[in-house]
């Protein structure tokens, strides 16, 4: 489908495997390149501003290596409630404290990619509003002790069994919520 690349090598800057099954989902072949990035950003920025910049910092780190023909994707994930940032929990007692402060309440899931190659760089983002119920601290317990939590922005995943309990609706994009806004990046693909 995207013939604009087909002579391009696409590259993603990402160990997630959600990012990876939606790379392969969209029909695009591509190979993983990983670099420590740490994940720091200045203190005034908010929101949008935050998964932004992480994904921009993320693609530059690469720079200097690119050849004329790749692509680099990078992305960023950040869940934004009450003018606070949640990123990934350190420790299960700080992944039952964030989802203590989700339930019975909307955030914001907010996820930024950058293309970037030699000569060009995009970078969009996407926020979806997520509702939760009110989660009973038995289901966080439980949550908490039999699915995986720490790799994952706000400690939850939509996809596993909280997001089928415990989100009551969503405003915006399924996959947003899930670390990549796929069809804005299929569109900017196509555009690229």
């Amino acid at each position: 489908m995207l013939k604009n690349l087909e002579n391009t090598k696409i590259i993603l800057a990402s160990g997630s495997p959600r990012r990876q099954q939606f790379l392969k989902d969209l029909g695009l072949r591509f190979e993983i390149r990983l670099k420590d990035t740490p994940e720091n950003y200045p203190s005034g920025l908010v929101r949008e501003e935050i998964t932004d910049y992480l994904a921009r910092l993320k693609a530059e780190a690469f720079l200097d290596e690119l050849n004329d023909n790749e692509l680099l994707i990078t992305a960023d994930t950040i869940v934004w409630l009450e003018g606070i940032a949640l990123g990934k929990p350190n420790d299960l007692k700080e992944a039952k404290d964030m989802l203590r402060d989700l339930s019975g309440k909307m955030h914001e899931v907010i996820s930024s990619f950058c293309l970037i190659s030699r000569n060009k760089e995009i970078v969009k983002n996407e926020i979806t509003r997520v509702y939760f119920k009110n989660l009973e601290p038995e289901e966080i317990k439980y949550y908490t002790d039999h699915f995986a939590t720490l790799d994952k922005a706000g400690s939850y995943g939509i996809q596993d069994w909280i997001g089928l309990v415990g989100i009551s609706h969503i405003e915006g994009s399924y996959f947003n919520v899930m670390g990549l806004p796929t069809s804005t990046l299929y569109e900017c693909l196509k555009r690229f």
